[in-house]
Parts: structure tokens; sequence; C-alpha cells
């Protein structure tokens, strides 16, 4: 693939912002929100439906975030279907020599970034938005890309996931002064690798889905799982703001009802889906105090060895971990790749991390969703062949990448 530009005079750029004109929204404050950010917790909304944004945005809230499925429902609404032929001649005009998918990708960005400009303008507010699944392992093409949403709009956060690649991707663009919303975290050991490697400006836990895993996985109730992997992720990054000097902060993200409002209260972030937000509005709690030290204890049911689950590797940091990430922390990170990251962590975590999966077992995760399935992953996380952690930050990414291919299909359906 040709070298894309790194500005934001091309064409397509050109085509990206035309016509760009919201008109802002500010809402009312609301004291309900003004307590929960008097405990330290910004506060941002997780969703791309403008109209869903727009009836609960007030002066509290600071930010919006997109993914790969969030954008992907807004594409399928059809708003932006006459917009693709224009955003398909400006890339020929740029690139005449791009393939069918690279145009594709192309296109792709373009509507992320045109939704993201226009959620920036109606709203004043920083909008993270997410890098081509394509790019998760493309160390080089997700910086190129990155450094593109940067030239067009300095509001916006760009979305790294966690891969090996991803790693040095964002550690790159921090580097470059570009803000990094660092995705598909799921526990505190992952955070901290994140954090010593690519100092982003945020970390993410999304905790829904694994109170849902405890609850479908019959582990227990499904409550305190996703929290108590939030603490201790929340008090493992602001360990490294001290031992380190990394600005990184906490996402807690996922959100599923609004009593996780009060309960994660003090959290650095919220991006909270607007079911939660609403939610919340309805039932507020009287008093919303900083939770942060709060040691939240899932009631596992009868005969459930939550170590053999792989449940305590959610929040917990091993010495070994720990001290790998630390010499990772503190190497030159320009000479940095991602071999050199899976090396070091070697026998201290690489196979939970980044478990080594056969293709057949690849495909697999794949079937079973944005979640792996007890059954088929017990004996693997009890020999320790795999992390929760990271079959579920797999199993994100692939779904991510479901939703990324729907949306590439709707591209072609109208490039003519």
């Amino acid at each position: 693939m040709s070298e894309a530009p790194p500005v934001a005079s091309s064409r397509l750029a050109a085509v990206i912002r035309d016509g760009v004109r919201e008109e802002q929204v500010h809402g009312k404050a609301n004291p309900e929100w003004k307590k929960v950010r008097g405990t330290g917790t910004e506060l941002w909304l997780d969703t791309g439906d403008m109209e869903a944004a727009s009836a609960l945005w007030n002066p509290e809230f600071s930010a919006l975030t997109t993914n790969n499925t969030l954008l992907n429902r807004e594409i399928q609404k059809g708003i932006y279907d006459s917009w693709i032929p224009a955003a398909a001649k400006a890339t020929r005009a740029d690139r005449p020599t791009l393939s069918d998918q690279d145009q594709v990708l192309e296109i792709a960005f373009a509507l992320n970034a045109r939704h993201g400009l226009r959620l920036v303008e109606r709203f004043g507010a920083y909008v993270s938005v997410e890098l081509h699944t394509d790019l998760a392992h493309d160390l080089e093409r997700s910086v190129t890309f990155g450094r593109r949403y940067a030239a067009l709009c300095p509001k916006f956060i760009v979305k790294v996931p966690l891969t090996p690649e991803g790693l040095i991707a964002a550690r790159t663009l921090e580097e470059d002064g570009i803000p990094v919303n660092f995705t598909l975290g799921f526990s505190a050991r992952e955070n901290f690798l994140i954090t010593c490697v690519a100092r982003p400006s945020w970390v993410n836990v999304f905790l829904g889905r694994l109170n849902a895993y405890g609850s479908d996985s019959k582990l227990c109730d499904g409550r305190w799982v996703g929290e108590r992997a939030t603490m201790a992720s929340q008090a493992a990054v602001k360990g490294l703001r001290k031992k380190l000097g990394a600005s990184t902060r906490q996402i807690a993200a996922s959100m599923r009802n609004g009593d996780q409002v009060a309960s994660l209260a003090g959290v650095d972030v919220y991006t909270m889906p607007t079911p939660v937000a609403e939610a919340y509005l309805k039932a507020p709690h009287a008093e919303v105090r900083d939770c942060t030290g709060e040691d939240y204890q899932p009631e596992w049911n009868s005969g459930v060895d939550s170590r053999a689950e792989g449940m305590e590797g959610l929040w917990e940091i091993t010495p070994d971990f720990e001290a790998a990430c630390l010499r990772l922390a503190n190497a030159s990170w320009e000479d940095l790749t991602p071999a050199i990251v899976l090396e070091s962590l070697g026998d201290s975590g690489v196979a939970a991390v980044f478990p080594r999966l056969a293709p057949a077992e690849v495909a697999r995760l794949e079937q079973e969703g944005k979640a792996p399935k007890r059954d088929t992953w017990r004996e693997h996380l009890a020999a320790g062949r795999a992390g929760l952690d990271g079959l579920f930050t797999r199993a994100g990414l692939l779904a991510f990448a479901q939703d990324q291919a729907a949306l590439d299909a709707r591209i072609r359906e109208h490039l003519g």
C-alpha cells in the first residue's frame, strides 16, 4: 500500500470537512452530574447517536466515545449513503492506484472522521475515533492513520486496540502529542502493561462484559466482577502515575446500569452508554462519594475455584509480571518492537495477555461473540495457556472486526 498523506490538505480531507455544520448543544447544568463530578470523575458519553447524546448533554460532560460497533450503527441508518461516492471520488483523485480493499479502508476512515467532526461540532467536545480493525496488527499504518485523524481535528482522541503492535503505535502517537484512548482492556495487569509501554492518555476496563460473563457462566450473580477489576486497574494506573510520571487515566467502560455511576464514583473517567446515563437520572443516589478505596468482592457460587477459572487474573498483578513490565517501562521506547515486548514478558505473562491460539481456536472465539464461553476455555485458563482478560481482548477485537466488515460492506454497495 502506498503511503497515505498524514497532512489534512488532501482532496479527501476537504470532502470530509465540507458542509459539516452543526448547531451546538450546551444543555443545562444538572446537580446530579455535578455531584458525580465532585468525586473527581470526568463524564463522557459512549455513543455515536447525535440525537440521543443531545438529549443528555450538559456542561458536566466533556467528551464522547465511538467505536467500530457504534459507528456501524450510524452508518447502517443510511445517513452517509449519498456522501460515500464523493469520498470515493476524492480518494481516487488523491491515490489512483489503491486496491479495492484499501479504497474501502480509506472511505471507512473518512466516515469515522466525518461523523467524529460532526460530534465535535455539535457538542464542542473531544471525541474518540477508532482505527479500522484491519490495522490492529499493522504498526506503520496505525501510526499513519492516527496522525491523519489528528491532522483533521485537534479534538480527536485516537483509539488503539491492545495488540503488541498497538502498544508501540500508541506510544509513537503519544510521543507526537496525539492523545490515545487505549481500548479493549479488561484487567489491571493489561492496563499496567499498557501504561508501562504505551503511556496512553487513557486505558479502559470493559466492566459490563466481565459482570455478564460471571453471571452467564454461573460463577456468581454477576455483581462486582467488573467493578473489582476496574478499581484494581485504577489503583495500578494511579501508582504508575507516581512511579513513572505517566499521565495515563482510567476509564470505566461498558457500564451497564445506573447504580454503577455511584459505586464507581472517583474513577478517573466514565464513558456511559446513553441508557445508563438515563437510568441514573431516573434514580440518582442521594449521596455520591469517592469509592476508589472500596474492595468489591464477587460472591462466588458453591464449588467455584475463582483462580482456576481465571477470575483472579482480572485484578491481580504478579511480582514477575510487574517486574517484566517495569523493565519495558525503563527501556528506550524508540528501540521497542512488538517482538521485544513479547520476548520481555516471556513466561511472566505473555500467555495470559496475548494467548497463542491455533486458527481453529480463533474461529471458535469469533463464533462465541464478544465474550469467551466458559466451557470452551476452562482447560486453557486452569493450565495458564490463556488469561481470561487476554481472551476477552481477542474476542472483543474479533467482534469489532465483524461490525467493521458490515460497515465496509455498506461502503461497497455505494461505490458505483
